[in-house]
């Protein structure tokens, strides 16, 4: 950005001196007067009717306030939807289950008492009596034509969002006549969110104002405020929400559960804050989960590898209770087609009920299509005997085909991802990489490399997520406070906002404070999702333009000096040239709140701005491609990973660091997502990971150093030229990883088609192959594969 100060410097983050020495104040570390709390007993059985829930001895124990089942509070609830649900069907909902189960991990009972340890208690006192039934657990029973219903009250089948294929001609005739036809199906497995910070919440129900308060761990509080007025049936503005520091989110807590809901119920009921803190095994067994997906791609080629037709058929698992924007296919196949060229598209997309955890977002919820498509690129590629590499260079849309229309009704404004591609191969030197590929094959060792490109249709506006707002305050000691309609979990947001506000109005970021949100004292808006901080951080600069040109003329008047010439640097408004003539904002904002009658004509009084935003044309479109190196044990199916390298392109970087760890921070979702996280079911409809003994994320061991590069293209929806980078990190990693290590079992004649990729599934792959299983005769290198030296300098296109 011309004339920036902070805007792209590695500025260190606002919030680590709060977090690193223990002062963050997150929800449960509020402390409540006269607060209770809550726990429940949830069912361990799948899918069943319940034939008895006996609660008399939990309610008669030392410090237990109150016992809830279902007949107390499911008939409370007054609407279970918020502002901007898009429902393509009746989303079920309840609070506690009531006359059958169906998941493990529903809650069945409430403990209310007088601390934790006390509810925990007494859920362990209550007899439970259900009679099982076989469940529904797996897509392909869910599908299956004489299924069993998982909601036979609701549907006549086990369908939740079907989107059928449009007829099309054209595409039909295109795999008729198209010289190569293929076709496969890739799986995707159930993997978790796992923020630092479990779910919280504390709800106070004032009966005398008849006020219900809450403090909770979100995404937006406003999103809160709208789901808790329409449950209880009040008006929003007996509803105030807090925000108070949120310890990681990646779309988990955007929506409110069964156990938030009912700790406001129950506040009302009793007249006493209530307070909810998930544990760990909640977390993992018994909150949403998100992933779970298949894909059917038909690709058509000509004999030169141009694709000439293709078409997918995504099906998701919804669990039995999905959330709200949970369902990743419809927008799946909007974007699949990505930075390539596709002349004939179609698609088909259908989310079904089975009797697991609902499905969930998690970080790049519609990152199913990039992950398929890329995969089957690469198995394309293989079969036609062409360069994975070059057979994606064949087909990819160029920053001069622009816009590019993706036959799916959105429209790509801007693309670089071949500079991406070029500087990402720059920096893994790939020839070298092939040609220490082949000697290492020629020992027996199996290396690979996996390549992935995404494009990301970043801060969408759409329904709820249209708009989003700034209010910028100058106070009297000429600080600046801004609140917005996002809000801070964990991504920085606090520093790279202060960064714009701070070059804004000539001032130090450490001079702005960027205020949490709560519904009394923000604008209304739907919090942070989806990549969409820029649009909070554009309404910023736009209401600091507005106290800009208001604290111009005060000054001006106060000097006789044209507002022309007035520039603002280190804090004052000054004439440029003669800093020497000039006020502090403190000396403006004295005049602004103080001395009304000293400010010129038609300038409003005091220094408080809004401004609202949307995203011009529905969306920013950011891209990144993402390359993996690794080593697979033939013997063992471990998978080593060499190198990682980014190259990406979020436009105007606003802060370098943040860039960076938001890339690593998906990165690494990625890779734990494919090589070691599993949330797997029995046949009973057991989840099979309760803790981390059971369910494994990767620490620093596990992962490569991450090598960044940037190119910086200036995006032409907002001024800044940003663009979001939230998510890409974690959709582009799992494909590269996935086809890293498919190329490196190629010579075994392994095909990978599904995931997870643990050591145990490599080996199955292998056996299946008909792999002997056997250490292959080598001798392991120590020092892996030689570094590069492939420049990581960040390039720098025009708009």
């Amino acid at each position: 950005m011309p004339g920036a100060r902070f805007v792209g410097q590695r500025v260190a983050r606002n919030e680590d001196l709060r977090f690193l020495t223990g002062n963050g104040k997150f929800v449960d570390d509020l402390v409540i007067p006269n607060v209770l709390h809550a726990a429940y007993a949830r069912s361990d059985v799948a899918r069943g009717r319940i034939v008895s829930i006996d609660i008399e001895e939990a309610k008669a124990m030392p410090g237990v306030v109150a016992v809830y089942l279902a007949a107390d509070l499911n008939h409370l609830v007054q609407e279970y939807t918020v502002d901007g649900e898009m429902l393509m069907a009746p989303r079920p909902y309840r609070v506690l289950a009531e006359g059958d189960v169906k998941c493990v991990g529903e809650p069945l009972a409430m403990v209310v008492a007088e601390s934790r340890y006390l509810a925990e208690d007494a859920v362990e006192a209550i007899v439970v009596e259900i009679d099982p039934e076989k469940p529904v657990v797996s897509i392909d029973e869910a599908v299956l034509e004489d299924a069993k219903l998982v909601h036979p009250d609701m549907t006549e089948n086990n369908l939740y969002n079907v989107m059928p294929a449009a007829p099309n001609e054209a595409l039909d005739d295109a795999f008729a006549t198209a010289p190569h036809v293929f076709t496969e199906t890739f799986k995707q497995h159930r993997y978790l969110t796992v923020p630092m910070e479990t779910k919280g919440i504390v709800s106070s129900w004032e009966p005398f104002s008849e006020q219900l308060t809450v403090w909770v761990a979100t995404q937006g509080p406003h999103t809160v405020r709208s789901f808790f007025s329409r449950a209880l049936g009040l008006d929003t503005s007996q509803v105030r929400v807090n925000m108070p520091d949120v310890g990681g989110s990646f779309g988990l807590k955007m929506n409110q559960n069964e156990e938030e809901l009912s700790t406001a119920l129950v506040s009302r009921i009793l007249g006493r804050p209530i307070k909810w803190i998930q544990d760990r095994r909640e977390n993992l067994m018994a909150d949403e989960h998100p992933r779970g997906d298949w894909a059917t791609i038909t690709m058509a080629t000509d004999d030169d590898g141009k694709i000439l037709a293709c078409k997918v058929e995504f099906t998701e698992s919804a669990g039995a209770y999905p959330s709200p924007f949970s369902s990743a296919s419809i927008l799946s196949c909007m974007v699949f087609p990505g930075p390539y060229r596709m002349p004939n598209f179609g698609y088909s997309a259908r989310s079904v009920y089975t009797n697991t955890m609902g499905r969930g977002s998690y970080r790049g919820p519609w990152m199913i299509e990039t992950v398929v498509r890329e995969q089957m690129l690469d198995v394309v590629a293989g079969k036609l005997g062409i360069d994975p590499v070059e057979f994606r260079r064949r087909n990819l849309v160029l920053n001069d085909e622009v816009p590019h229309d993706l036959l799916t009704g959105m429209v790509i404004d801007q693309l670089t991802v071949d500079l991406n591609l070029d500087q990402a191969l720059k920096m893994v030197d790939y020839e070298a990489f092939r040609r220490e590929q082949e000697e290492a094959r020629a020992e027996g060792r199996l290396l690979g490399l996996g390549v992935s490109l995404v494009t990301e249709p970043t801060a969408m506006a759409f329904a709820w997520m249209s708009t989003d707002a700034a209010h910028v305050r100058i106070n009297g000691g000429g600080k600046v406070d801004v609140v917005t309609t996002a809000a801070s979990h964990g991504q920085s947001y606090e520093t790279t906002m202060a960064q714009i506000v701070a070059d804004e109005l000539g001032v130090e970021p450490s001079d702005v404070r960027i205020i949490q949100p709560d519904t009394d004292n923000s604008p209304v808006g739907p919090g942070t999702g989806g990549s969409r901080s820029l649009i909070p951080m554009t309404a910023a600069a736009m209401a600091c333009d507005e106290l800009k040109e208001r604290m111009r003329a005060i000054v001006a008047h106060a000097l006789e000096a044209s507002p022309d010439d007035l520039e603002f640097v280190d804090g004052r408004v000054q004439v440029a040239g003669s800093p020497e003539k000039g006020m502090t904002l403190k000396e403006v904002a004295a005049k602004a709140y103080a001395d009304p009658h000293s400010l010129p004509e038609g300038v409003p009084l005091g220094l408080e701005a809004e401004a609202r935003f949307t995203t011009p044309g529905g969306a920013t479109w950011a891209n990144a491609c993402h390359i993996c190196t690794c080593e697979v044990d033939p013997v063992t199916g471990e998978v080593t990973l060499l190198r990682y390298i980014v190259s990406e392109d979020c436009g105007t970087m606003v802060n370098p660091n943040v860039v960076e760890g938001q890339i690593a921070g998906g990165v690494v979702q990625g890779i734990g997502g494919v090589l070691y996280e599993h949330m797997k079911y029995d046949e009973d409809g057991n989840p099979l990971a309760s803790t981390f003994v059971d369910y494994l994320l990767p620490t620093a061991a596990e992962v490569v150093d991450i090598e960044y590069g940037h190119v910086e293209t200036p995006a032409p929806t907002n001024p800044h030229g940003i663009k979001g980078l939230g998510e890409g990190g974690a959709i582009a990693s799992p494909p590269a990883v996935i086809n890293a290590v498919a190329d490196a079992l190629r010579p075994l004649g392994v095909e990978v088609r599904d995931q997870p990729l643990g050591p145990a599934d490599i080996v199955d792959l292998i056996v299946a192959a008909g792999g002997a299983g056997r250490r292959h005769p080598c001798r392991r290198s120590d020092a892996g594969l030689a570094r590069s030296v492939g420049s990581g300098r960040t390039l720098r296109s025009r708009k």
